[in-house]
């Protein structure tokens, strides 16, 4: 194969089953690591069952929300359903917690990662397709949708947590969003200028060249465990000179084990329990 048939090669990879399974093992590890999650898993199988199906699909429920399709469609797909279904209860319910250990290791978490972050670019290019077979040429739409099927986890976050009795309006993502769901944004934007044919580039090779910049992002941020969004500076200077922001970047949600799929973002401990903590290390010290 020469090189330059590389990128037209890889957007013909089968998604089904390797990379779906590497995505509903990270978005549903994510969701294991929210505080309560566990807890959940134990008082209603079915409410972590559904939050799970929430996190793994939720690109699909909320694209088809919008363009006033059934938002159940998602489970016509059965294979789906029954592999998403078999890696939750592996996560949650595996005798000694062995599945999810073995995921602990570096260079597979590394590995699913980069995995789903390839499953993101599908989902983009799809619902761009998509939106467009509903309303031609509709720009709005289509980058709407194309953000949707790529974050759709992320993105209806607030819902999934009420699933599982937890409400939390400040984590919205459209108040303060996460990297995936920008990146995933920033995508629907370039596929979108792509599928109408203003930008000079074949759908292969930007395929190939976005998902390329989400893996190495993804692995870079993981290596350094840093949740810092790589567009923090260009934010900073465009917030600053276009709505008066502080030149200061604010500190960004961290991922956690996914990165969901837009996923799912773990759940931080409060200030105020925060600040519990410094008082009684404090009184340790006193004593």
């Amino acid at each position: 194969m020469e090189l330059g048939q590389v990128p037209l090669a890889f957007s013909h990879l089968p998604m089904f089953p390797f990379f779906d399974m590497a995505h509903y093992v990270a978005s549903v590890m994510a969701l294991k690591e929210q505080r309560g999650a566990v807890d959940v898993s134990v008082r209603s199988p079915f409410a972590c069952w559904f939050s799970a199906m929430l996190c793994c699909f939720g690109g699909s429920v909320l694209s088809s929300l919008m363009l006033g399709e059934p938002p159940v469609a998602f489970l016509a797909k059965g294979m789906n359903i029954l592999l998403a279904s078999s890696v939750w209860y592996l996560v949650f319910y595996c005798p000694e917690d062995i599945f999810c250990r073995c995921f602990a290791f570096l260079p597979l978490q590394l590995l699913v990662a980069g995995m789903k972050e390839v499953t993101r670019t599908w989902k983009i290019v799809a619902g761009v397709a998509h939106a467009d077979s509903h309303f031609e040429d509709a720009w709005l739409v289509m980058i709407a949708v194309g953000w949707a099927r790529g974050a759709g986890g992320g993105l209806i976050s607030n819902f999934e947590q009420l699933v599982r009795g937890v409400w939390k309006p400040e984590t919205n993502e459209l108040l303060k969003m996460s990297y995936p769901v920008k990146v995933t944004l920033i995508g629907a934007v370039l596929f979108t200028l792509q599928h109408s044919q203003y930008l000079p580039i074949a759908r292969h090779n930007l395929m190939f060249l976005y998902t390329i910049f989400l893996v190495v992002s993804k692995v870079k941020m993981m290596l350094t465990r840093s949740a810092v969004s790589p567009f923090a500076p260009i934010e900073s200077a465009l917030g600053y000179i276009f709505f008066g922001l502080p030149k200061t970047p604010p500190k960004m949600k961290s991922e956690g084990a996914t990165s969901s799929n837009g996923s799912s973002v773990c759940d931080q401990p409060s200030s105020e329990q925060s600040h519990d903590g410094v008082k009684k290390r404090q009184a340790k010290k006193t004593e």
